[in-house]
């Protein structure tokens, strides 16, 4: 019986569950299925799933639409499923708080390739973090302590939930600080792509980010600087 991470997989078509089922549960996956944005937004609100895989154009709610109503309640992290040529959902699916994409048609062994490297860093799934009697990889500001080792952000002693790519573009500013990094930058560092998206998805992460924080420390999302017609630093607070 499988004991691994558990995964939602959502996709109208049958056969591209049941191929993505088969190749994770080989990993030990246990594999949960929707075949609608309906059925795949109730499931992923009412359980706790360590990863969503996750297929943009669908009857009903798309995957715009589903990622959208997760991220108001969770950070589970999400892969999105895109077809070739479907680059604006791609960007748009960035804008929502997807962490990743696949474009259709893809390799199952890629898949699988992806949803480990994401379970690795996602502060949903413990399992991937090595655990270290002496915690070393810690970052600590006057208001913000960012546990790498863990993935685990406090503001003011209270943990703050983020998603992933959250994290990694909190951690990412966190470890040059003052120093300023434009939009294109961030992308490539953060997102680990080259593709001509929107740069409005960093700005969305950065607000998002922002208010996140704010609700638990004011300080904390100070912070994050907006410099006005470059990008953002990460400026260290002197109280």
């Amino acid at each position: 019986m499988n004991s691994g991470p558990k995964i939602l997989v959502v996709d109208d078509e049958e056969r591209i569950r049941r191929l993505l089922k088969m190749y994770l549960e080989r990993e030990d996956y246990i594999i949960d299925e929707a075949e609608n944005g309906d059925t795949a937004l109730e499931k992923a609100l009412e359980n706790e799933y360590d990863l969503i895989l996750l297929d943009i154009m669908m009857p009903g709610k798309d995957g715009i639409e589903v990622c959208q109503e997760i991220r108001k309640e969770k950070a589970t992290p999400i892969i999105m499923l895109t077809a070739k040529g479907e680059e604006v959902n791609r960007v748009q699916g960035f804008e929502v708080g997807t962490d990743d994409y696949i474009v259709k048609p893809f390799s199952p062994r890629e898949v699988v390739l992806r949803v480990k490297a994401l379970l690795r860093r996602s502060a949903s799934s413990q399992k991937y973090v090595q655990e270290k009697a002496v915690t070393k990889d810690v970052i600590v500001f006057s208001h913000l302590t960012i546990d790498n080792d863990a993935h685990r952000v406090t503001a003011d002693g209270t943990e703050v939930s983020l998603t992933p790519k959250e994290y990694e573009l909190l951690y990412f500013l966190a470890k040059s600080p003052d120093k300023v990094f434009d939009r294109e930058r961030l992308l490539k560092e953060v997102w680990h792509y080259e593709f001509f998206g929107d740069l409005r998805t960093v700005d969305t992460h950065v607000k998002r980010l922002r208010e996140k924080l704010s609700r638990i420390s004011e300080n904390a999302a100070k912070m994050i600087v907006t410099v006005w017609g470059v990008g953002y630093k990460f400026e260290v607070m002197n109280d």
